[in-house]
């Protein structure tokens, strides 16, 4: 009934055969012993069967060895140790811890009448690792191990026979850009951990190694003072925000807002790449969360406190129509500015409306120096508004069609010519009055 490994000690034997097929034509006879003891064995099972009891104890032999585990002769019936109860530390083959027709003591785990299944153990017979772990081991204890088997998400180290540990990949690295924990240790490595829980109850360790490494975070006031510059690299971008990395385990936030003083950016993939160096300025630093605030912008002065100089309201300045944007027109001033200049104002002087690439004179009408925002109007530079005196004058009689817009076009250029003269005067008068007094002293 057994898998015959030698067939030489047969040779000689005399035994009783069950003729079980003649062929007459080839003269041949095909006889069989194990027909004559296969009922025998069938009701030996059925006895076995019956005594059979989970937790029982009986001695076997090594039948077979397969990847998945080990069938073992029990006396005519079979049993399986699956490769998981052969021991409790980590077998790679069975072959590891038994061998062809080796006597072992197993212990039953289960069974099945119907299917003549029987679940047997090897590794239920010896006392638990765990119950033989050291008392005194505490978490924060250092301990040494093997690495035994590699994950994405992290190592399981042995530290006793039986006894492993998880180190997590978050643990391996003081960074928070997690990578693959093979990117640090690989199988059959010995390392150095410590413990951070401990689960005797339910036999569970978790262990890490960045601890054994000085935390980056310690003295980071001192290190990343507000105001101090620094050079960092962009590691990933949200649509609110740039996350750069000032040095493995300090990562910090640069808002969208704080990228730049002039231009309105969408998404930070439009100011920078991953990969980049940029230059930064701490803004804030959260130490309790690890969390530090950065700005890029703040390199530079605030334009816009010069802006409010150049593009005061009432000021005028040559722009381009560069977009068309919820109806109003995106205009490009001077020194990179962009302002608005709404629909009813890019209407020109003839009648028709503005385009995109047109070059015209625009009178700013707002200016809001926290939203950054630049309202203009090319309408107003020979309309009246409420920012402007009228300057129209009455057509006289006879005149062609078209000669009023005409003469208030001559006459807004004499009311300019005028205020000009008017103006360089007081200044050249002040002028000499202040090279008086400067004598006078």
């Amino acid at each position: 009934m057994k898998p015959i490994r030698d067939y030489d000690i047969y040779v000689g034997k005399n035994m009783e055969f069950k003729v079980v097929k003649i062929n007459q034509e080839f003269r041949n006879v095909v006889v069989s012993h194990k027909a004559l003891i296969e009922a025998e064995l069938e009701e030996q099972k059925k006895t076995i069967i019956a005594g059979l009891e989970k937790g029982q104890v009986l001695e076997g032999i090594v039948k077979n060895v397969t990847s998945y585990g080990v069938f073992i002769d029990l006396g005519g019936v079979d049993g399986l140790i699956h490769i998981t109860d052969l021991s409790w530390g980590r077998v790679n083959h069975p072959e590891e811890i038994v061998e062809l027709d080796q006597k072992l003591n197993v212990v039953i785990l289960d069974f099945d009448d119907d299917k003549k299944r029987i679940a047997l153990g090897l590794k239920q017979l010896q006392p638990h690792p765990w119950d033989a772990l050291d008392g005194n081991m505490n978490v924060g204890d250092k301990v040494e191990g093997k690495v035994v088997v590699m994950a994405d998400y992290g190592a399981f180290v042995e530290i006793a026979a039986g006894v492993e540990g998880l180190i997590h990949v978050s643990e391996m690295s003081w960074s928070q850009h997690l990578r693959s924990a093979q990117d640090f240790i690989n199988v059959g490595d010995s390392v150095e951990a410590v413990i951070l829980t401990l689960d005797r109850e339910e036999r569970k360790m978790s262990l890490g190694i960045k601890q054994l490494m000085p935390d980056p975070w310690e003295g980071i006031e001192a290190k990343y003072a507000v105001e101090t510059r620094h050079k960092a690299k962009v590691r990933n971008f949200t649509n609110f925000g740039v996350f750069v990395e000032l040095e493995e385990g300090v990562d910090g936030l640069i808002h969208i807002s704080d990228l730049s003083w002039q231009k309105k950016i969408k998404h930070p993939s439009e100011f920078c790449k991953v990969g980049d160096d940029m230059e930064v300025v701490v803004l804030e630093i959260d130490r309790e969360n690890r969390r530090i605030s950065l700005g890029h912008k703040q390199l530079e002065e605030n334009p816009w406190e010069v802006f409010e100089t150049i593009f005061g309201e009432g000021s005028v300045h040559q722009g381009t129509i560069i977009e068309n944007k919820d109806k109003s027109g995106i205009v490009s001033l001077p020194y990179g500015v962009e302002g608005i200049c709404p629909a009813k104002h890019l209407r020109k002087e003839d009648g028709n409306n503005a385009k995109i690439e047109d070059t015209l004179d625009f009178k700013v009408i707002e200016f809001n120096k926290d939203a950054k925002k630049i309202v203009v109007s090319h309408t107003r530079m020979f309309e009246e508004g409420e920012d402007r005196p009228s300057t129209k004058s009455k057509p006289s009689g006879g005149a062609k069609k078209g000669g009023s817009g005409s003469n208030t076009s001559n006459a807004v250029k004499n009311v300019n010519s005028s205020n000009e003269k008017s103006t360089l005067g007081d200044l050249d008068a002040l002028s000499a009055l202040k090279e008086k007094m400067d004598k006078g002293k």
